[in-house]
């Protein structure tokens, strides 16, 4: 692979800037109220600079939930191919959880979640978007549980993944609103084995 050229690693770190800056001012103002202009001269670049990098402000935090779902990605590797359908979702969100809680920590979660919530949800919006690595991974671990017969057969994969999909989201809300009196790692585990747990085929 070709290293980058002093331009191409300049732009890298214009980027970069650009998007640290962007998620800081939305987390201060809220997103309504920052606009291009000024996340631009927080960086101390010129407008068409940012529409370089970026086609909007929404695409701000649209490259942070991208980066999000690539170690989403990179993690699935690391769950043993031999154990259950149900072990693999609980040790896929406890891997979730942890990286949100301890290496993106609960302020940039709130600044990025309500940033997009801050927007008119379509079936197109990223957070709801079953295009989302996330909701693909958990989809594939369901359809393989469903598969071997472990779970109800009146039950179809998409409405079992749909379930656990809010368990997620609702642990990070939760996490959001009460902060550290919920550790989201310990809810995620307690909700989705509870759930997956009546879920089950009955043996």
């Amino acid at each position: 692979m070709s290293k980058l050229t002093q331009r191409q690693l300049k732009a890298q770190e214009t980027k970069e800037k650009l998007l640290e800056a962007g998620l800081k001012l939305f987390h201060e103002k809220g997103f309504d109220h920052v606009t291009v202009d000024s996340i631009a001269k927080a960086c101390k670049v010129s407008k068409g600079a940012f529409y370089t990098h970026f086609n909007s402000k929404y695409d701000i935090f649209l490259e942070k939930f991208k980066d999000i779902d690539a170690f989403y990605s990179s993690f699935v590797p690391t769950i043993p191919k031999e154990i259950s359908a149900s072990e693999k979702i609980l040790l896929f969100y406890k891997g979730q959880l942890t990286y949100l809680r301890d290496d993106l920590g609960k302020d940039l979660i709130r600044t990025v979640y309500t940033s997009a919530l801050s927007l008119t949800m379509t079936d197109n919006h990223y957070l709801s978007s079953p295009e989302r690595n996330l909701y693909k991974i958990i989809l594939s671990f369901v359809e393989e549980g469903v598969q071997a017969g472990e779970f109800k057969k009146a039950v179809t994969a998409k409405y079992i993944s749909m379930l656990v999909t809010r368990c997620m989201r609702g642990t990070i809300y939760d996490w959001i609103i009460f902060g550290d009196r919920l550790d989201p790692v310990e809810e995620i585990e307690k909700i989705t084995s509870t759930l997956l747990d009546g879920l089950k085929r009955e043996t």
